[in-house]
C-alpha cells in the first residue's frame, strides 16, 4: 500500500453497484511455486505481496469491507516449518502495514481463534487493531485461525448460556441474533465471496455469513491475482441479479 487515500474507480465499474463486503478465499500459494520449482514458502512470499495489491485497490476503489481468508483453523496441521513461515510472514505484514493502514484510513480488525496464534503475532495483530481502531475509511477483516463451523458452535455456546441464565428466550431466537454473536457481529455480510485456484468448495469459511453471496470461482493461483482481474470480478458482479429468494 501507498498513503494515497484519493478514490478512484476504474472504467466499467459502477460506484452504487460495488459490493460492500468483498471476501477472498486466497488459494494457490504452494501450487504457485511448485508450479516453477521453488519450495512453497516462496509462493507464501509471492501471495502476501498479492495482498497488498489487493488491498490497495480496494481501499482506492471504494470497497466498505475486505475479507481475506489468510490462516484456517485446519492450517495448525500442514508442516511446523510452513506454519512458522506463514507466522513470520503475517506478523511482517502486520508490522510494516500498520503505519500504512493508518494514513489510508483502514480498520484492522481479525475474526477466528486468536489466541491460538503465537504470542509475537498475536501482540502485533492487537497493536495494530488498537492503532487503526478509530479509522472509517475501509475495514480489513482477517480470519485468522478461522473456521467456520468452529465459529458457529462457539455462538450456539454463548447463546445456550444466555439462555440457561435467563438472559435470552429461546423462542425469541432470530437470525440477527444468531449473527450478533458470530466472530462478524457489527459487519455486514459478504456481497461477494471470490476464490482463487480454481477449487469449487467453501472450506469452512464464513459458513453462516455467505447464505446469499454471489460467487465467483477463478483459476488464477492467488500470487498472480492482480488489480486488473479483481476489477474484471467486481464488474461480472455488478451485472448479476440478486434475488435472495425472490423472483427477479
Amino acid at each position: 500500500m501507498n498513503s494515497s487515500t484519493s478514490s478512484h474507480v476504474p472504467d466499467g465499474l459502477i460506484v452504487s453497484k460495488l459490493p460492500g463486503h468483498v471476501a477472498i478465499i486466497m488459494d494457490g500459494n504452494g501450487r504457485w511455486a511448485e508450479k516453477r520449482l521453488m519450495n512453497r514458502i516462496k509462493g507464501h512470499e509471492a501471495g502476501a505481496e498479492t495482498v497488498r495489491t489487493i488491498v490497495k485497490t480496494s481501499r482506492e476503489i471504494g470497497i466498505s469491507v475486505l475479507t481475506l481468508y489468510a490462516f484456517s483453523t485446519e492450517n495448525w496441521q500442514r508442516p511446523k516449518i510452513e506454519v512458522s513461515t506463514l507466522m513470520s510472514l503475517l506478523k511482517k505484514f502486520l508490522d510494516s502495514e500498520e503505519k500504512d493502514m493508518v494514513e489510508n484510513n483502514i480498520r484492522l480488525n481479525a475474526i477466528g481463534q486468536i489466541e491460538n496464534l503465537p504470542e509475537n503475532v498475536l501482540k502485533s495483530l492487537k497493536h495494530a487493531i488498537g492503532t487503526t481502531r478509530n479509522n472509517d475509511g475501509m475495514v480489513l477483516n482477517l480470519a485468522l485461525s478461522y473456521g467456520g463451523r468452529a465459529e458457529i458452535v462457539n455462538m450456539v455456546k454463548t447463546i445456550a448460556g444466555k439462555a440457561i441464565n435467563g438472559i435470552i428466550i429461546p423462542d425469541l431466537i432470530t437470525p440477527e441474533m444468531v449473527s450478533e454473536h458470530l466472530y462478524t457481529t457489527g459487519l455486514p455480510d459478504p456481497d461477494l465471496l471470490i476464490r482463487t485456484s480454481g477449487e469449487m468448495r467453501i472450506s469452512n469459511f464464513l459458513l453462516w455469513q455467505i447464505a446469499y453471496t454471489e460467487i465467483y470461482i477463478t483459476d488464477t493461483l492467488w500470487p498472480d491475482f492482480g488489480k486488473d482481474e479483481f476489477i474484471k470480478i467486481l464488474i461480472d458482479f455488478q451485472h448479476r441479479e440478486r434475488r435472495f429468494g425472490n423472483v427477479g
